[in-house]
């Protein structure tokens, strides 16, 4: 049996009392529902006794998780995107990202983390990863994500005001950004939050129209990755549980 270290990968103070399979996924074993099915196949303990779907943990109790099980390995890519392929739900006719990508050697159980438009290019993330999707995705963790935009119409003058506090697009309101103005039909826009559409509906807002948005960087604190070449595919590391 191999026991918990309940003080590693603690990065803010968790809240108790805690269901059992949400604990092993922040301590990085398992998704949720992976960790369900650990705890089904009797490979974890509460305080000595066999845990149970449901089971609600105390910080003071004892967690253990039997060892001996393969440990699945995680990889992860960036890649540029080109205009024309989806990165969810390809219809007919379609460029599918993963279908694209599979003659690359890429994984066949690696999916996109989060979304780009059809008509835009950039860095997406993909992995077999799903443990990282609400690190990246969630606004709470603050990965800020920069695009550069070009429009059909040159911008109005308080665009860059409107924008930067945040827009009502009636289902929402979008939070609010930092807008850099390049030319008078191009700005950047750096982003914490990710909503369908929203630069393409902010914009619109305006009653402009994009022309093209491209993806430059997704960040935290610097540059996680700058492609000279659309259509590039990078790994970037691999990982374990």
């Amino acid at each position: 049996m191999q026991k918990i270290n309940k003080q590693e990968n603690k990065p803010e103070k968790p809240l108790y009392p805690m269901r059992i399979n949400k604990y092993l996924a922040g301590k990085g074993y398992a998704t949720r529902t992976g960790a369900d099915e650990m705890i089904k196949n009797n490979m974890v303990t509460i305080n000595g006794r066999m845990a149970v779907l449901g089971d609600k943990i105390l910080e003071t109790d004892t967690v253990n998780v039997k060892s001996g099980r393969k440990p699945k390995k995680y990889e992860y890519f960036a890649y540029n995107k080109p205009v024309g392929i989806i990165t969810h739900s390809a219809e007919n006719g379609e460029q599918d990202i993963k279908q694209n990508l599979l003659k690359s050697g890429m994984p066949p159980d690696v999916f996109p983390v989060g979304r780009l438009d059809k008509d835009s290019s950039g860095l997406i993330i993909l992995t077999n990863d799903g443990r990282i999707t609400d690190r990246l995705l969630n606004p709470k963790h603050e990965h800020h994500k920069k695009y550069i935009v070009k429009t059909l119409n040159k911008l109005q003058s308080n665009f860059k005001k409107i924008m930067e506090v945040g827009v009502d697009l009636e289902d929402f309101k979008t939070a609010p950004c930092s807008v850099t103005i390049k030319r008078d039909n191009e700005f950047s826009i750096t982003l914490s939050e990710g909503k369908k559409h929203q630069i393409r509906r902010n914009y619109e807002h305006f009653s402009g129209k994009i022309g093209n948005r491209k993806n430059q960087e997704n960040r935290r604190r610097g540059t996680l990755c700058v492609f000279e070449r659309v259509g590039t595919l990078n790994k970037l590391c691999d990982g374990k549980e």
